[in-house]
């Protein structure tokens, strides 16, 4: 039977200890406004801005035209040049990222209603990058000839006649296409992983290493009750951090909120608990503070940062790659939060994920349990 008074009395013994340990309050407070201050400054998806250099062979109204439009793109930083060669070394050193030919008899190729290429070279050491300016100009180039097809005052007789379907797409949920709309929920993921895991994997192994284990094992404290006592001080700890981190996101960097805070707190509540005995897992079986924080990384922080769908897409990964997400809770706690700002809740996702976190913390529960000591060995 569980005794309130020895539960209670291990839950202050743990609040005092984190209370007197600066290092806590650095990690649990300071941290997390400093991972989201690299998140949504210092790591961006969107590829803006790009240096590339328009070749214009020779100047005709044609060519001044796309010219313009290449210039009026948020994507591209446009210099101008009239000769391939000139600037060919710089994109081998890797000065400009892309360059784009516009041939001598562009127009002339365009009167005689024949296709006219425009040739683009890309600096392809970074595939994404490359395959991104590659979609953007090609982009480019469309909707340069769409608007010179409508400004033809006579459409049945111009030879670059508009499609006779005009797509008009329509971004749900995240309608500028905002990396940072998507990073920042996915990065508080990242910050209860580093409360739940790094805090807790050093909190048994510190008290084997400062010699209070023995005088723990020495009460008549069930190991309920110790386990209680751990955990109960971190989720409140935890807790308080998904809160400062909820703030910053929707107030310092304007992301949408547009699910609900009870939603946010029982996603939270399971994924935070199956974190913190992740934590203590591994300091009940390592019982050194500096094994138990490379094992938290290892284990804890990496999945989280690298396996969750948050910088990579999970679909794009190798088949073994995808089934071990499947095993791994911050896959689901990434979805969920991201849904939450950006779609709202969504019973369809966020139940089934709700679900499967708080298995993974009932699994981890009787592992936990089940390796932790009620006596001296």
């Amino acid at each position: 039977m569980i005794s309130t008074t020895r539960t209670l009395a291990l839950i202050r013994k743990e609040s005092l200890q984190i209370m007197r340990d600066p290092s806590t309050f650095l990690i649990a407070g300071v941290l997390p406004i400093l991972l989201l201050l690299i998140f949504g400054n210092g790591v961006s998806l969107d590829l803006l801005r790009v240096p590339v250099v328009v070749v214009v062979e020779q100047s005709t109204p044609e060519a001044e035209s796309l010219l313009s439009s290449f210039r009026n793109s948020r994507y591209f930083d446009v210099r101008v040049e009239r000769h391939v060669r000139a600037v060919e070394e710089e994109l081998v050193s890797g000065s400009i990222n892309g360059i784009i030919v516009i041939p001598a008899d562009f127009s002339e190729q365009l009167g005689r209603g024949e296709q006219a290429p425009v040739q683009v070279l890309v600096d392809g050491a970074d595939p994404n990058t490359a395959g991104l300016a590659q979609g953007y100009s090609q982009g480019v180039w469309r909707n340069w000839l769409q608007q010179e097809a409508l400004a033809q005052s006579d459409l049945a007789s111009s030879r670059m006649r508009p499609a006779l379907i005009s797509v008009e797409p329509r971004f749900w949920f995240n309608e500028n296409l905002n990396s940072r709309q998507s990073l920042l929920p996915g990065a508080i993921a990242v910050i209860l992983t580093i409360i739940g895991v790094l805090l807790t994997a050093l909190v048994i192994a510190r008290e084997w290493e400062r010699g209070t284990m023995e005088a723990l094992l020495a009460t008549p404290a069930s190991r309920m009750e110790f386990l209680i006592g751990k955990i109960v001080p971190y989720l409140f700890l935890g807790l308080l951090a998904m809160t400062l981190a909820t703030t910053a996101t929707v107030w310092w960097f304007d992301v949408p909120f547009r699910g609900s805070i009870g939603s946010l707190l029982i996603l939270s509540l399971g994924y935070l608990s199956t974190m913190l005995m992740l934590g203590l897992l591994i300091s009940t079986k390592t019982k050194n503070q500096f094994i138990a924080s490379q094992a938290a990384l290892i284990v804890g922080f990496l999945p989280a940062f690298e396996l969750s769908g948050l910088l990579f897409e999970i679909e794009a990964m190798p088949a073994p790659i995808r089934l071990l997400t499947r095993v791994l809770p911050p896959r689901y706690f990434v979805s969920s939060l991201q849904t939450i700002f950006l779609a709202g809740d969504v019973p369809s996702v966020l139940v089934p994920n709700a679900i499967i976190l708080f298995a993974f913390a009932a699994v981890f529960f009787v592992l936990l349990y089940r390796s932790t000591l009620v006596r001296l060995e």
